[in-house]
């Protein structure tokens, strides 16, 4: 069995895959003061694992979690950057710049479809991961996510409350909370629509458009221009992909 973790911001998000079917799926807050020994060891349990990859974001915490991964699989991970194998060309200005998260994305978006295609990655922050009919990663965008937005206004206001990402019905609000919720989260999904046709434009190709991340689902109901597919696991799958690529 592979385990893959995909460390954002907030969290790491873990997939145990044998072969191409995922067995197990968990969450660790991304604390940077921990050793991740013991919240492996509670989620993992018995599993025999045979390898693993790391996908981070977060380098300070790069070295414990590998130290963590070793201690209980017995297993030296891989860590996934920019030198890594993989069956996409990174074709933009700085590759060391690229994200893990993001490369994993448009590997597995390639084997899938191998044309064209746009992934919307809703997490701690938004970002299009874009690989044209060439299998070249040619770049995308990135935005604040909707709970960095919502801590934001929370944070950096003195009247606004913190409040926690839900659905909102309408546009216009007759309350705070829900005035919060319809510039956020109606907001979210109406830049959406916008930047995906601006980059359709730019792009002047029919890409297969997939949607990915903690809030993808709610954030599709809200848009005018619906994802082709939607994904929750497709960082994870990725991962997978490129442990196989790197073995």
């Amino acid at each position: 069995m592979i385990l893959t973790a995909d460390v954002g911001n907030t969290n790491i998000t873990c997939g145990v895959y044998n072969d191409c079917c995922i067995v197990s799926k968990f969450r660790i807050p991304t604390n940077t003061n921990q050793d991740f020994v013991d919240d492996l060891k509670k989620n993992l349990g018995s599993l025999n694992i045979s390898g693993a990859i790391i996908g981070s974001v977060v380098d300070e915490i790069n070295d414990r979690l590998c130290c963590a991964i070793e201690n209980v699989c017995r297993v030296k991970p891989i860590v996934l950057d920019y030198t890594s194998k993989m069956p996409i060309t990174l074709n933009i200005e700085n590759n060391s710049e690229l994200g893990a998260d993001r490369i994993a994305n448009g590997v597995r978006g390639w084997n899938l479809y191998k044309k064209a295609f746009i992934v919307v990655d809703l997490g701690t922050a938004i970002t299009f991961d874009i690989v044209n009919s060439k299998g070249e990663f040619i770049g995308g965008l990135i935005a604040p996510g909707i709970k960095t937005q919502l801590d934001s206004l929370g944070n950096a206001t003195s009247k606004l409350p913190n409040i926690e990402f839900d659905y909102v019905e309408k546009v216009i609000a007759n309350n705070t909370r829900d005035a919060i919720l319809a510039g956020v989260v109606r907001g979210t999904a109406s830049m959406i629509d916008g930047m995906l046709d601006k980059t359709i434009e730019e792009m002047k190709d029919n890409p297969v458009i997939i949607g990915t991340g903690g809030h993808c689902e709610i954030i599709s109901k809200y848009m005018n221009k619906r994802f082709d597919f939607i994904s929750p696991d497709f960082t994870l799958e990725g991962l997978k992909d490129l442990y196989y690529y790197n073995a």
